[in-house]
């Protein structure tokens, strides 16, 4: 994506409409889908390469996360691993062709 700015907040492009500057300063919204290196985004972002991070990444699962970290019961959580489904599957041709997947 190359984008030209003309004024602040508008961009010269096909997608007018869909990005414009944020309330914060230093910041763009992007009101839709945003694919690199790709053309069919199906989510609010894809990177189809690699990814260089030079900060930090937030997931809900990271520990800067949650608070009343405990131990748990670990027979009862054994028991209740037992009754999980466990599954194994092969990707669609067309989903691991357009994600890059050479071992399905």
């Amino acid at each position: 994506f190359f984008f030209q700015a003309s004024n602040p907040g508008q961009f010269e492009n096909d997608s007018d409409v869909l990005w414009q500057r944020g309330h914060v300063p230093e910041t763009i919204v992007c009101h839709g889908r945003v694919g690199i290196n790709t053309d069919a985004p199906d989510e609010a972002l894809v990177v189809c390469g690699n990814a260089k991070i030079m900060g930090r990444v937030m997931h809900p699962s990271d520990s800067r996360a949650k608070q009343n970290v405990r131990e748990v019961d670990t027979n009862e959580q054994l028991r209740r691993i037992t009754q999980m489904r466990l599954v194994e599957y092969d990707y669609k041709p067309e989903f691991a062709s357009v994600m890059g997947i050479k071992n399905t």
